[in-house]
């Protein structure tokens, strides 16, 4: 957890919503599968505590596994480009 408090301290408070709201929306759809944080850890290959860790909003999870986990359960994600080519402000 350290970890992610460390790398917390770089990034942009709209990203840090972001990655909240992307473990939140995790959380939300395991939920609705009726499946537990072993099952999705079993089903993505990773340990129940990076399962815990994506849900809360850690931002020092490999994006893989977040990325990972939202396509698991269906969740489409989408990169936004402002027109000069940079990604979008939230």
């Amino acid at each position: 957890m350290a970890q992610g408090k460390r790398i917390s301290a770089d990034i942009d408070s709209g990203a840090l919503e972001a990655i909240r709201r992307m473990g939140a929306a995790a959380k939300q759809a395991r939920t609705d599968a009726g499946e537990g944080q072993a099952a999705a850890a079993a089903r993505l290959g990773v340990h129940v505590q990076t399962i815990s860790r994506i849900e809360s909003g850690e931002p020092g999870v490999a994006i893989g596994h977040v990325m990972g986990m939202l396509a698991l359960y269906g969740i489409e994600t989408k990169l936004l480009l402002t027109g000069d080519g940079q990604p979008e402000s939230p």
